[in-house]
């Protein structure tokens, strides 16, 4: 599970990652979706022209016109990025980045929790 406030590079770079996991690991129940916490009218289309552009089949992209996203999940206020692993309602890994912080080596310390998800 994936709490975006906006699309950038490095994010996209995530979600083709966690696509192809979802993909390969079908077959243990792994799903995977990214919801973006914004109002911005024009993000669905933009979502769409990524996910066609990239690939992406098999991680649910979805917007929750909110601020400060589902109040339960408690999103921190300033993290632009929020990566939760969890399996059977327990949280396994959790990962949250500021603006400008998720780039290549933070994208790769991510993937390398996703395995706990797979036990």
């Amino acid at each position: 599970m994936i709490f975006a406030r906006e699309v950038s590079d490095s994010l996209t770079s995530l979600v083709k990652k966690i696509d192809a996991e979802t993909a390969k690991n079908s077959g243990a129940s792994m799903g995977s979706f990214v919801v973006f916490i914004s109002q911005d009218e024009k993000l669905g289309d933009k979502l769409k022209d990524v996910a066609s552009k990239q690939g992406i089949k098999n991680c649910v992209l979805t917007i929750l016109d909110n601020e400060s996203g589902p109040p339960k999940y408690q999103v921190a206020k300033d993290a632009s990025v929020t990566v939760v692993f969890y399996n059977q309602r327990k949280v396994l890994a959790n990962h949250a980045f500021k603006k400008g912080e998720l780039n290549t080596a933070a994208v790769n310390k991510v993937m390398a929790d996703l395995p706990k998800i797979l036990k």
